[in-house]
């Protein structure tokens, strides 16, 4: 079977012609395949589009085009596991509403989107009002209130508060990015302060703002996306890993401070996923240190995955369920 740029990730690196093509493509880019088995089940496309131009859709033809020419003859596939359905739970959020950041792109849409579909009202926060235009248009016919904002602005989270209209009965701490894998003697204060201001301080602030109405309500869930780096110092630089440490703290605080007042306070700890964060991996010290780590990393999720982790906590599903810290990482953190 000749190698197109559909092919699956696994069909390519097991290639015998387009497999050494693949490995020596990432090389030039100081890459180890090792990265790719994580996304073996992904077609190669779909690394064009998460590659951010690193590589092209021309460049992957080209190499389709001399493996093939190559004339030897390919492995038969694998069979394909079975594929994940979302199966949505209509009416789940009705008559509820529901804060989500991030909700432009990644794990925060796919949150948005699955809370909206399943009844509720969204108010969908990012800082690219593009991004919210295209989630409204994709989620017609559904209550999407989109409100461009950046949560480490005060006036910004005001104006998401205001946007709510007095009633928050979830809120998901979706915003997030991620830093350059440097080590503690390489992070600058600028970095620092990015990421702390983004990870920490703003859901922090944002949290802050809807307690008083779900106080008031005596109910409401929160639900604040962590990391695997949360639950490690092996998986990310310094400051992101310790921001997320920060996360996992205020989550535990907040469940036991506010669990007699009807108010659920859980986090989500995903490993690797196919979203769009910003940040790459540029501290040579960090990444090679860190290559090993990943090397055990499980197969990659899909930002629905963790929008089904996230929209269970946030609903009345997850009633009995108070401070957890979920991994939702198919299993890296058993490793």
């Amino acid at each position: 079977m000749p190698l197109t740029p559909e092919s699956m990730v696994a069909d390519w690196l097991d290639h015998p012609a387009g497999g050494p093509l693949l490995r020596g493509m990432l090389a030039e880019h100081d890459q180890d395949a090792a990265a790719l088995n994580p996304v073996r089940r992904f077609p190669m496309t779909r690394l064009v589009e998460l590659s951010d131009g690193r590589l092209s859709l021309a460049e992957l033809e080209r190499l389709a085009a001399e493996a093939n020419a190559a004339g030897v003859e390919a492995p038969e596939p694998a069979p394909p596991l079975p594929e994940w359905q979302e199966r949505i739970t209509p009416g789940r959020f009705t008559g509820r509403t529901a804060v989500v950041t991030g909700a432009g792109s990644g794990i925060g849409r796919a949150t948005a989107s699955r809370v909206a579909r399943e009844g509720g009202r969204v108010i969908a926060a990012d800082v690219v009002e593009q991004r919210l235009d295209e989630l409204v248009t994709a989620l017609a016919g559904h209550e999407v209130v989109p409100v461009r904002a950046d949560i480490t602005s005060e006036r910004d989270v005001a104006a998401l508060v205001r946007a709510a209209d007095g009633r928050v009965d979830a809120l998901a701490n979706v915003a997030g990015i991620t830093d350059s894998a440097a080590p503690l003697h390489e992070v600058d204060d600028a970095t620092w302060q990015r990421i702390f201001d983004v990870n920490v301080h703003g859901m922090f602030r944002l949290s802050r703002a809807v307690l008083p109405l779900m106080l008031d309500a005596r109910r409401g869930s929160i639900v604040n996306v962590a990391s695997e780096a949360a639950l490690r110092g092996s998986t990310s630089g310094t400051a992101y890993t310790a921001s997320k440490h920060a996360v996992v703290g205020i989550t535990r605080s907040a469940a036991f401070m506010y669990a007699t007042s009807g108010i659920r306070v859980n986090a989500v700890a995903p490993g690797g996923v196919a979203t769009g964060i910003e940040g790459a991996m540029t501290s040579e010290f960090g990444r090679e240190r860190i290559r090993p780590t990943l090397a055990a990393l499980p197969e990659v999720a899909e930002p629905e995955h963790l929008a089904a982790s996230i929209s269970f906590l946030l609903s009345d599903d997850a009633v009995n369920i108070n401070g957890v810290v979920l991994p939702s990482d198919g299993g890296w953190s058993v490793h």
